[in-house]
């Protein structure tokens, strides 16, 4: 068997107890340590008693720190200076791991090769049977098909201390498990997929979840200068949408600052544009949708708001990391 220790970052969810009451209930070879890092900035006892009741034994094993709330990557990383085992499986605090997860997890730790550095899990997202997905629903299915998600990763504990785990200037649970990835393979490490499966059920949001999303922009643009304007190929990710919402806020801002000025023809042209481009992006959402009324109203509310937010979020992004060197350059003395 290989000891292995699991940590996990949360803001102390409701979903917390059902994922470590999943943990608890997994057959197979129990981890050595289990970190909890309550990242809220103002913790209490409190909410924690709970979900740590779920345990059992396990609770013996579980140690809990203050991440101060610095993010997800700053949390790891506090999690990870705690861990004594060769192995280091992150999990998130919304997942609920798989009945013989601990089973399958020993399995596919014995199966990594001598050069691989991590073993990510399988992912499954329940979607509703009945209707269509939501676009919500539909971006956290994506999950399913992204590599390195630290939804359930497990990587070698001295790697991750060997690259410096993960970049704290990743605020967000957003790019911070790609970059560690990218740097682990530049490394000359190999990563590859394992067997044991973990259930990551849709979390219920406000219906401005997606323009909120859009912050994840600026750390697209810190992406871009740590591994180059390829990063996307790189990471196997979605190039998304970033130019079409460049030029449809263009668009918009020119058409009033056109109209300001009484330049009318101008700037009737630029708000057509601005009209197409942000009906293009709506419709585009609302097509594989369920189109109901509540579906369908967001869609159109937060296509408006969506664009120039993105925007504005890469802008400031490419900004606050504009003297930011690639990844490799930061390690030279």
């Amino acid at each position: 068997m290989t000891p292995y220790a699991v940590v996990i970052p949360t803001l102390v969810p409701d979903t917390l107890a059902d994922c470590l009451a999943a943990l608890a209930a997994a057959t197979g070879p129990r981890p050595e340590e289990i970190v909890l890092v309550d990242d809220r900035t103002d913790r209490e006892p409190g909410p924690l008693q709970h979900p740590l009741s779920v345990l059992g034994d396990l609770g013996e094993r579980t140690t809990v720190l203050g991440g101060g709330g610095r993010g997800p990557a700053a949390a790891r990383n506090t999690g990870l200076r705690a861990v004594h085992t060769p192995w280091t499986v992150f999990l998130d605090d919304d997942v609920q791991v798989g009945a013989r997860w601990c089973e399958q997890l020993a399995e596919d730790l014995a199966e990594a090769s001598h050069d691989t550095a991590g073993v990510q899990g399988v992912l499954a997202v329940p979607l509703p049977g009945e209707r269509r997905p939501t676009d919500w629903e539909r971006g956290t299915a994506g999950l399913v098909r992204a590599p390195w998600v630290t939804a359930d990763m497990a990587y070698r504990t001295e790697v991750l201390k060997q690259v410096g785990g993960f970049d704290e200037r990743f605020r967000r649970a957003f790019r911070e498990d790609a970059d560690l990835a990218l740097r682990v393979l530049d490394s000359g490490w190999r990563i590859r997929q394992g067997r044991r499966t973990t259930r990551h059920p849709v979390r219920s949001v406000s219906r401005w979840a997606s323009v909120r999303q859009q912050r994840g922009n600026a750390d697209d643009a810190l992406m871009r200068h740590l591994h180059g304007p390829d990063w996307w190929n790189k990471a196997v990710a979605p190039r998304g949408r970033i130019r079409s919402h460049a030029a449809i806020t263009t668009a918009g801002v020119a058409a009033c600052a056109l109209a300001a000025t009484g330049h009318g023809r101008a700037a009737t042209a630029c708000a057509l544009g601005w009209a197409a481009g942000t009906a293009e992006f709506a419709r585009a959402r609302i097509a594989p949708g369920p189109r109901t009324r509540h579906e369908v109203t967001t869609m159109l509310a937060t296509s408006v708001l969506i664009p120039p937010t993105a925007t504005w979020h890469r802008l400031a992004g490419a900004w606050r990391h504009r003297h930011t060197p690639a990844w490799q350059e930061e390690e030279t003395p």
